[in-house]
């Protein structure tokens, strides 16, 4: 509510974007922000809350309204809303925030309305006709659900055929592993998301056939929740920790595998340690995805399966999961062979893979940006390959103002072109550096093993700073680089190790992971 501006006579009442209509940082709204209107409309209308202050208070309701009016008053003519940047046309942001503005007006049972009923048409429309660059499973589920929403508000506007158009696209992605593409790669915080719209679906219209792609996709996921209760981290394709519950709760009345994840990962929440998602722009997927989860919760669910057990090399997305009892390595030797080890149930280690600064020119680079030759053999895993630079490009003013002209002319009427060369910069792009890693685990009776050899062509000179982080990141995905309690861990410093080296000789680094 603090984000809201909630006074009547604002032109911009029911805004959700602070940094707009309160701090006037920006020049644009994020179409995104009004995604708060679900969360607000679940509060307003949920008996599950105990002693809950917001139920049925007309306030209340007033101001879920008024996010209402605004998101249309603030979309583009076509229905489209911008993100990051003026005229980006955000598919992402549109698919969010329709999501939580058709629910909402559904909770509030909105009766017809000029103003709303177009704007949720022609947004509805344009998500329907939109084909974003690049795969974003957790995009298009959203896309299906936003669909499958609006046909039944608006039953005779065509939605249900483009429903069934994005949902065959959708499940064209699932790979045979059981994972949904996003940006070529499982990214186990985003699965959660397309798991628990999937579900939600399958629950009003069970004529979809769905239980299959979400009985594998559940049982993808089931491997990697880690033994204490946490799931996800660096070694995803999205580097993400967030984790989306709601679906599991759902599914669990008829998967065993659902309830067993369902159980652990309610751990987190309930005791307090759940990454910190308190930023403006990814805290409202969070709330409304919590208390769907508590409006959720199967009253009459199955069994409790085991949560998968063994070694498990799924080669597709470059993952092998380990686990016995509450010890689990989980390593993502496609990326360089960063990997989390917990050990007695806790987190012991978690490792990033090897990094460096060269003084030269400051670049930063890394060894987890994808494309690594791997090798599985017995208890022996090797990954390998060409370091690459970490992408931290800022905005400078210059930068900043050349990009908004560029979205002002060229980018107004081609935003997915736009889209495209971002997404290259910012998160598919890679340029090796002049450095190589090779990095291999062991397994023995007492754990496992880690060696790292890093070769320069260049020689030791220009580094400045090289070791190793437990939760470095270096694309751009909005939903990473949260605080998490794990992250308190010294970053390993190797600098010293290069005094007296040689030119061409490999900086060796090695450690044991120890099981209890």
């Amino acid at each position: 509510m603090t984000l809201l501006d909630r006074t009547a006579v604002s032109p911009t009442y029911g805004c959700f974007d602070r940094s707009y209509w309160h701090y006037r940082m920006l020049d644009f709204p994020c179409g995104m922000s009004q995604e708060f209107v679900l969360p607000l409309a679940l509060v307003w209308s949920m008996q599950e809350l105990p002693d809950n202050p917001y139920r049925g208070d007309p306030q209340i309701r007033e101001w879920i309204e008024a996010g209402l009016r605004y998101a249309a008053r603030a979309a583009h003519p076509d229905g489209s809303c911008d993100d990051y940047y003026p005229f980006e046309r955000a598919a992402g942001a549109a698919a969010f925030s329709l999501f939580a503005i058709l629910r909402a007006a559904e909770i509030l049972d909105m009766p017809a309305d000029t103003e709303l009923d177009r704007f949720m048409i022609l947004r509805s429309r344009w998500l329907a006709e939109h084909v974003e660059s690049g795969r974003l499973s957790n995009h298009e589920a959203l896309i299906v659900s936003c669909l499958e929403s609006a046909h039944r508000r608006f039953p005779t506007e065509g939605f249900e055929a483009a429903m069934h158009q994005r949902l065959k696209r959708l499940l064209s992605w699932q790979h045979a592993e059981g994972w949904f593409d996003e940006y070529g790669g499982a990214d186990l915080g985003y699965l959660s998301l397309t798991i628990g719209l999937l579900a939600d679906l399958d629950r009003r219209r069970p004529e979809l056939s769905l239980r299959a792609p979400l009985a594998a996709a559940i049982g993808f996921l089931a491997h990697f929740v880690h033994p204490d209760g946490t799931v996800g981290g660096e070694y995803s394709s999205r580097s993400t920790l967030n984790f989306f519950p709601f679906g599991f709760e759902i599914a669990a009345a008829w998967s065993a595998e659902a309830r067993a994840v369902s159980q652990e990962v309610m751990r987190p929440l309930i005791e307090n340690r759940t990454p910190c998602y308190s930023d403006d722009r990814i805290i409202g997927h969070h709330l409304w995805a919590w208390l769907l989860t508590l409006q959720n919760v199967c009253a009459d669910p199955c069994a409790a399966a085991e949560l998968p057990s063994g070694r498990r090399w799924f080669e597709g997305c470059g993952l092998l999961v380990d686990r016995e009892g509450e010890n689990m390595l989980v390593a993502a030797l496609a990326r360089g062979g960063v990997y989390k080890y917990f050990s007695g149930g806790k987190l012991a280690v978690s490792d990033t893979g090897v990094t460096l600064r060269r003084r030269s020119d400051g670049k930063t680079a890394v060894t987890h940006l994808g494309g690594s030759v791997t090798a599985v053999n017995g208890s022996s895993l090797a990954s390998s390959g060409p370091m690459s630079f970490a992408k931290g490009a800022l905005l400078t003013p210059l930068k900043n103002v050349v990009l908004r002209l560029i979205m002002l002319s060229l980018g107004r009427f081609f935003p997915d072109l736009i889209r495209r060369m971002l997404q290259r910069v910012l998160v598919t792009g890679k340029n090796d550096a002049p450095y190589r890693y090779d990095r291999r685990f062991e397994k023995t009776q007492r754990g496992w093993t880690v060696r790292d050899a890093i070769t320069s062509a260049d020689g030791w000179s220009d580094v400045g700073l090289i070791g190793i982080s437990g939760h470095q990141t270096s694309i751009t995905t909005i939903m990473a680089r949260v605080y998490q309690q794990d992250q308190l861990a010294c970053f390993i410093a190797l600098t010293d190790e290069l005094v007296g080296l040689d030119a061409n000789t490999p900086l060796i680094f090695e450690r044991r992971l120890s099981a209890t």
